[in-house]
């Protein structure tokens, strides 16, 4: 959700260097054939509004609770995983409210009824969040690994390496349990236990200097570093599925097997 100022731009920001990078670069011709794209820029489009009219620093959606008395759901405690079992809150006045049952939301329905008919095509979920310098895997409800949490710790350090190359700025890669807190309900870890094989957190700058409140001239710089970040994921992708599948599989399977990737951004409170 975006609800800071940084947010609010860096959406924009991120597709033109993403298109920028798929389009300029000849290493990155091939993967944008193979793959599709699914975005969704802004998931909490009426919290986004009101953060721009009422609350600059609003989190939630801003669906009305206990006969109008509060208003909003923490999205990313909404999902379908864990639901409510730790790190959020059945209070609705809380900042990390958890809703009234999984997928009480319209918006977080929307996106597991895709997500659902889409699941035996999609290699990747990505979800960007800020702040705190971090790229989070599964999971956050537990501290138990995932099946494949050291594929996915490789592949995480190694789209941080890509990242500090650009402006130096670093980040740390580990379950969200570990390294950041414990939550349940998050998107991340939804997406993980639906089967997709790669599923990341990226909280983005600062590590709270600024925090939410991120200067203007910060937000040019973190989509450079992030969209590199993320075109490290997708080549890695690339490599392990659809160079292989070129010589085993048929035209029209190699169809089928394109990669989606679906980004909601949404902040989480660090």
């Amino acid at each position: 959700m975006p609800g800071n100022g940084f947010q609010w731009h860096f959406v924009n920001g991120l597709l033109k260097s993403y298109l920028y990078n798929i389009t300029a670069i000849k290493s990155y011709i091939k993967p944008s054939k193979n793959i599709d794209f699914y975005i969704v820029p802004v998931l909490n489009i009426d919290g986004f509004v009101y953060s721009w009219t009422t609350d600059r620093l609003w989190r939630k959606s801003r669906s009305p609770h206990n006969n109008r008395t509060c208003f909003g759901v923490d999205l990313n405690r909404n999902f379908d995983s864990k639901w409510c079992s730790i790190g959020a809150s059945t209070n609705c006045s809380s900042l990390t409210f958890c809703g009234t049952g999984p997928a009480s939301e319209p918006e977080v329905h929307a996106v597991q009824q895709l997500m659902n008919r889409l699941k035996s095509d999609i290699l990747g979920f990505l979800t960007i969040h800020s702040y705190g310098q971090l790229i989070l895997l599964p999971y956050g409800y537990t501290r138990n690994p995932s099946v494949n949490h050291e594929e996915m710790l490789s592949i995480g350090e190694k789209a941080a390496a890509r990242l500090t190359q650009i402006h130096g700025t670093k980040y740390r890669v580990g379950s969200a349990s570990h390294i950041l807190y414990n939550n349940s309900g998050s998107s991340r870890d939804w997406a993980t236990d639906l089967g997709i094989p790669l599923s990341y957190t990226f909280e983005l700058r600062d590590n709270g200097t600024d925090g939410f409140i991120l200067p203007a001239d910060q937000i040019k710089p973190t989509c450079e570093e992030t969209t590199v970040a993320i075109l490290s994921i997708i080549e890695y992708l690339n490599e392990k599925y659809f160079n292989s599948a070129s010589i085993i599989f048929s035209g029209t399977l190699w169809i089928n097997l394109s990669f989606s990737v679906l980004i909601g951004t949404y902040y989480s409170l660090f």
